[in-house]
């Protein structure tokens, strides 16, 4: 099989904008995230809808793409760009251009997820642990899922999925497994291309959550259980956190 790596990238957000052209000890966030996974996909293309990060990406000679500013979702900008390529890819991976610290062992458990034939799309969970603070399992900010015995997604949601009934919630984390959502998808190239005509379901608009619309529509989500955490940056704030785990890396 081969494999596309795709990063949508915009220049707008609403808790962090300009996000992917920040400075993180020397190189953008965009830099460092493109940098990180080619060494595991066939190929790497940065899409994007702004000449500052189209500039940014050619300057350390990378490969970027001008896409429509229209796009609602990573997904849709995904197609496009996989489109305006104009090559064939077995699979395509949608890679948040938040992610600077995604580890090649995540990116190898995601392409593994495909040989299993009947997988359409596959995305990445991490289990919580019994120790986490409960404010970290109640964050909307964090999504949570469950998966059948196949290790399919039933369902995304912000709040906490499932409910312990008779359980203090202090107590949830110690009495069950619970998965967060790490944002990280893949697809096969024809299911992208029929992912992306679906309208805007009646779950996703609730949640605010895309997936939600190829589980209403009947496609399948393949999960890869890691265990390893990621450090997305969302706010400044996550970014001083980045910055710090960054340092301490790189002296190690």
């Amino acid at each position: 099989m081969t494999f596309l790596g795709i990063i949508p990238a915009r220049y707008s957000s609403t808790r962090f904008p300009g996000k992917p052209l920040v400075e993180m000890l020397g190189k953008t966030m965009i830099q460092r995230v493109y940098e990180q996974v080619c060494e595991v996909l066939d190929e790497v293309v940065v899409a994007t809808d702004d000449e500052r990060i189209y500039n940014t990406v050619k300057n350390f000679n990378g490969n970027v793409l001008m896409t429509s500013p229209e796009h609602t979702s990573g997904t849709d900008r995904c197609y496009e760009a996989y489109t305006l390529l104009n090559k064939s890819y077995d699979i395509i991976i949608n890679i948040q251009g938040d992610e600077p610290f995604i580890k090649h062992s995540q990116i190898n458990l995601l392409k593994k997820c495909f040989e299993d034939e009947a997988t359409q799309i596959a995305t990445l969970i991490k289990p919580f642990s019994a120790t986490d603070d409960f404010d970290n399992l109640f964050n909307a900010n964090t999504p949570k899922v469950v998966i059948n015995k196949r290790q399919q997604a039933i369902y995304f949601s912000r709040s906490i999925i499932p409910y312990l009934r008779g359980l203090k919630h202090t107590e949830w984390l110690k009495n069950n497994v619970y998965y967060k959502h790490i944002g990280l998808y893949a697809y096969r190239s024809e299911v992208l291309k029929e992912i992306t005509s679906l309208p805007p379901s009646l779950l996703e608009k609730a949640e605010s959550l895309e997936q939600l619309r190829w589980i209403e529509n009947g496609y399948t989500i393949k999960t890869g259980i890691t265990h390893e955490e990621t450090i997305g940056i969302d706010t400044p704030d996550d970014l001083e956190k980045a910055l710090k785990y960054l340092e301490k890396t790189i002296k190690q």
